[in-house]
Order: structure tokens, then sequence, then C-alpha cells
């Protein structure tokens, strides 16, 4: 039998530890974590504004919300990873998954995803309970609700998903305060909320063929384009309008919501090509991420900077 030289051991081994890291991050979904970081953020810098509150003075709840929201929010992907193992292997974008090749088992998995959430509620806690208590909120709405229910049963996965989605606002806001009757924070949920169908509508077009062997009832799979392109435009619409909801905070940043939103309502309307769906869907995915990237920057700025010169 053939057998390795000691160099060549040695690289394999080193092959193999460089990749766990990999295997980590792809299990807890990393990009995933990194883009409910800055919705948590925005909700953390509206509460540190509308209470007028020292970044100083709040630090430590800042970090543990910080560090704490990337455990709850990396457990929830372990988790669905785990029980979408089956379609998972179907589907071209996620057949690569730690979870669907089997460098993590189920055991592995379920420790994992176990572990974090204890880490990263124990974190939250400390930092705010009512934090912790959206944060727990959060990972169950996704796991349970979305990932274990809808979104093998109704195309309304969509809209069930996109309740977790509006969670980390919540959370960033609650490290700084538990209260919740001011409507800043509302309208940054209510933006996540409708953001997120078309959003989540271009990549169902973009990966129709994916989600339609592996049964995934999204909504072009079983409408239609056609009726996901006008349900598409009627959130791009109401989202136009939801801009408004932040006027009495700042005009400035409802005015930038606005025009993004306008913009990506026209972008729909003007490039739709019923025989090029898929790129369409494209451009109304990467337009999606620069839009609510935008609104989040200038929500953070503004909390920020606006004390330090009224």
């Amino acid at each position: 039998m053939k057998t390795l030289n000691k160099g060549a051991r040695s690289e394999i081994s080193l092959e193999y530890t460089s990749s766990i890291p990999k295997v980590f991050f792809d299990t807890i979904k990393i990009g995933i974590i990194k883009s409910n970081l800055i919705a948590m953020f925005a909700g953390l810098s509206l509460a540190l504004y509308v209470f007028d509150a020292s970044i100083l003075a709040n630090i430590v709840p800042i970090i543990l919300s910080v560090i704490g929201s990337s455990l709850i929010i990396g457990a929830a992907g372990v988790f669905n990873n785990l029980y979408d193992r089956d379609i998972d292997a179907i589907m071209e974008r996620t057949k690569t998954r730690p979870t669907v090749t089997g460098r993590v088992d189920t055991k592995t998995g379920l420790i994992l995803g176990i572990a974090i959430t204890i880490i990263g509620g124990i974190m939250l806690y400390i930092a705010s309970p009512s934090a912790a208590v959206f944060g727990i909120l959060g990972l169950l709405l996704y796991v349970f609700p979305y990932t274990m229910w809808t979104k093998r049963t109704t195309v309304y996965n969509t809209e069930v998903g996109s309740l977790s989605g509006a969670v980390p606002p919540l959370i960033g806001w609650a490290a700084i305060s538990p209260e919740l009757g001011h409507y800043e924070i509302w309208a940054l949920v209510v933006t996540m909320l409708l953001w997120q169908m078309p959003h989540f509508y271009g990549i169902a077009i973009r990966r129709f063929d994916e989600y339609k062997a592996a049964g995934v009832p999204m909504l072009p799979v079983v409408k239609g384009i056609r009726r996901t392109y006008i349900q598409t435009n009627v959130y791009l619409v109401l989202l136009l309008f939801s801009s408004f909801l932040f006027w009495p905070m700042s005009p400035f940043i409802a005015i930038v919501a606005f025009l993004v939103s306008l913009a990506w309502l026209i972008l729909s309307v003007a490039t739709f090509d019923k025989k090029e769906t898929k790129k369409w869907s494209h451009k109304m995915f990467i337009f999606s991420i620069n839009h609510i990237t935008i609104i989040f920057l200038v929500i953070i700025a503004y909390s920020l900077i606006a004390p330090l010169i009224k």
C-alpha cells in the first residue's frame, strides 16, 4: 500500500486545518450574520439618538449585543442548514454546504447550534434582558414558523421569514433601552419587513429552476413570474410610502429613503422583460442590497453625527 511521506502528510494536515474556519463560517452563514449586524447597529444607533445616550457610557452593552447577536444569528443559520440538508443537496448554490457534504454531521451541528445559542443568549441578557428576548424570538421565528413549516408548505414563506428578518433592529434598540413606544424604531422595522419581499422575490426568480427542483413553493414557482412581478411592485410602492415614517425624526432620512425606493421601483418597471426575467431579477437583487445598505448607513450616520452638531 502506498504511503505518504512526511511532507505530503503535513501538506494535507495544513490544508485540512486551514479549511476548518471556512467550514465553521459556512455553517453559521457568516454572510447573513454580517448583513443582519448592520440592521442591528442601525437600531442601536437610533436608540442612542432618541435617548441621547453616550456610546462610551453604553460601550459594554454595545459590545455584548454585537457579539451576542452574531452568535444567535449564527445559531439560526446552523439549525436552518441542518434541517434543510435534503433540499440544499439539490440546489446548486447550497449543495457544497458543510451540512450537505458531511463535514458537519447532525450531532456536531446540534452541539454547535445549542452552544452558541446559550452563549449568545447570555451575552444579550447581560447587555439587556429585552435584547435577549428579541434575540431568542428572532431565532425561534426563523427556525420554527419559517424553516420547519412555511418554507416547504406555502408561497407566503417569504412573508413569514421576514418577521425574523426584521428583529435585528429591535435587538440593537433594546440593548440601549427597553422602551418601545417610539415611532423611530417601528419605522425601521416596517422598512425591513417591506424590503425583504422584493429582495427575496428577486432571489427566487434567479434560482427558479433550483427551487422548483427542490420542491420549495416560492412565489414564482407556484404562481408564476408575472404574479411575482406585480407583487414585487406592490411591495415597492408600499416601501416608497413607508419612507415618510422617518419624516418626524429627520426629513433628510425620509427623502433619501424615498429616492432610493423610487429608483428601485423605476428600475423594476423600466427593465422588466418577460423574456429575460433572470437578468431583471439579478438587477433587482443587486439594487436591493444597495438600497437597504444606503438607508442603514444614512440612519447610522445621522444618529451618531446629529447630536454632535446640535
